[in-house]
């Protein structure tokens, strides 16, 4: 009564030119991890509690240049080639050493996990292998639909013991990929991305704080902004910025300034403001800040730079670029803002984004300054442009600034209930 009938179903697929353009460049195309943006290298789940999806790596994502201090990730090379037959192959260069999940460590190599994800000694074949591409309906959104299997073990540069990965997007400068990481029936879905673009490689990082070592502020790094500056600072702002603990301390890798209300020295309100004014300036550069900002109607947190040569020229001769500011009387909304002659003020040229969490997550708060442009970003999207040119003071040194002012022409009216709301900072880091 029980019939068993075999069905052998052939599938008809084939990468499309464009995308077999945009991985080989129809010869031969580099990839290298696109390391200055958020997220990377990132991590998730591949289905929620619910048994839904995930498209996100929800649970961890690299920041910019996170593992460059590993020594190994970054210097990966992975080549996608066109053979004169028409197939596509893989090859990876990795300089003979590889960064390993440290769950894949022993089992790959032998020896015991360091508890970490760490750099070891592998050496790879560089011979091209042969990529079978198929279709993959994982639910994933974005994707394209497309698997890639790399043969004889291939891996793109971080090793999880799996060899397939599902193209997400791909574009003329971007590969990202996912991959699912089985840990003992525990599943991982990985998050790679990579760009083709070989100038990222060359960025290095030139100075940072890492606000690593609990107590004051570096005093080899920042010095301090102290009382009203006279007129609120130019801004008719209320606080009185000092150096005490209560207003800005270090404590567990974060850096925090705390406005607060308070009558002191006949202010209403105290604060703190640091910079590294003739401890660091650069012209030129990228520069990012981690932070998560205050909030509170009247709060005005600012992370910003200023023309190292203002005690000469004055401002605005000096120029200021302000890479993040937000007031609580507009909450969520962030401002970065050129103030130079003629655009001065409230004439400053400015862009702004909505960014929904911006008191509860930390986010990413970056420029990028040449010669030509100035963009600014957060969490490696740019929501601001501006043009920049010789005739301009964004061609010169600027050192940084970071501070929360209270109310002034900008912050607005202070809540009457306000009491204290913190600015907190992860980092600070300049590239070059």
């Amino acid at each position: 009564s029980g019939i068993v009938e075999e069905i052998t179903v052939f599938v008809d697929f084939s990468l499309s030119a464009e995308i077999v353009t945009a991985l080989t460049n129809n010869t031969s195309k580099q990839w290298y991890w696109n390391k200055s943006i958020a997220g990377h290298l990132g991590v998730g789940p591949p289905l929620d509690d619910d048994g839904n999806i995930v498209s996100d790596p929800i649970w961890y994502q690299a920041s910019p240049f996170e593992k460059e201090s590993d020594g190994c990730l970054y210097e990966d090379i992975i080549t996608f080639s066109l053979t004169a037959d028409g197939e596509i192959t893989f090859s990876h260069v990795n300089l003979g050493v590889t960064y390993f999940h440290t769950d894949e460590i022993l089992g790959a190599l032998g020896v015991p996990s360091p508890g970490s994800d760490a750099c070891f000694d592998f050496e790879v074949d560089p011979t091209a292998t042969a990529v079978q591409f198929g279709p993959v309906n994982s639910g994933v959104t974005p994707s394209t639909g497309i698997q890639m299997d790399l043969e004889n073990g291939g891996f793109m540069s971080y090793y999880l013991d799996n060899s397939s990965y599902e193209i997400m997007t791909i574009t003329e400068d971007e590969l990202k990929v996912r991959t699912i990481q089985d840990v003992d029936g525990f599943k991982l879905a990985w998050y790679h991305t990579f760009t083709n673009v070989a100038k990222t490689k060359e960025l290095e990082l030139v100075w940072s704080d890492e606000f690593d070592i609990d107590g004051a502020p570096d005093p080899n790094n920042w010095v301090y902004d102290l009382g009203t500056g006279s007129n609120g600072w130019g801004n008719g702002e209320s606080q009185y910025y000092t150096d005490r603990e209560e207003n800005i301390i270090i404590s567990d890798g974060i850096l925090t300034i705390t406005a607060q209300r308070e009558n002191f020295e006949g202010s209403a309100f105290t604060s703190s403001r640091i910079k590294t004014q003739d401890k660091f300036d650069f012209t030129y550069g990228r520069v990012e800040f981690r932070a998560k900002l205050p909030e509170g109607r009247g709060t005005w947190p600012a992370l910003w730079m200023l023309g190292s040569n203002i005690e000469t020229v004055g401002w605005p001769a000096c120029g200021e670029i302000d890479v993040m500011e937000h007031v609580g009387n507009q909450q969520n909304k962030l401002f970065a803002t050129l103030h130079y002659p003629l655009n001065s003020g409230g004439g400053g040229v400015s862009g702004s984004t909505e960014v929904p969490d911006i008191s509860e997550q930390f986010h990413v708060f970056s420029c990028t300054w040449t010669a030509d442009k100035i963009d600014f970003f957060v969490d490696d999207v740019m929501f601001h442009t501006f043009d920049n040119n010789e005739e301009l003071p964004f061609n010169a040194d600027f050192f940084i600034i970071m501070n929360v002012a209270m109310g002034g022409n900008f912050g607005g009216t202070i809540d009457d209930n306000f009491q204290s709301s913190r600015l907190e900072i992860d980092y600070v880091r300049v590239y070059q």
